[in-house]
């Protein structure tokens, strides 16, 4: 069985919510993002379904997983989320 689980630094990259790993982990590090409603730290596993809330100063960015890729093309990055 497949399992489609990938960290969250890694997964905000290769989405592009967030555009280099290491601002990923430094976001997580700082408090800055939530998975489900509770802050998470960047080796915690994302899987489908997962709402992942994303504080960028003032903004917060709210989306769900839906899908986990190891790699994606820029193109069809946003294909990986959906903006609630």
């Amino acid at each position: 069985m497949v399992m489609n689980n990938m960290r969250l630094d890694k997964y905000l990259k290769v989405s592009r919510l967030i555009k280099r790993r290491t601002v990923a982990n430094e976001a997580c590090d700082n408090g800055r993002v939530s998975v489900n409603g509770k802050v998470a730290k960047a080796g915690l596993d994302v899987k489908e379904g997962d709402i992942i809330e994303i504080a960028f100063g003032s903004n917060t960015v709210k989306v769900e997983v839906l899908s986990v890729k190891e790699t994606v093309k820029k193109e069809n990055a946003a294909d990986m989320y959906r903006n609630i």
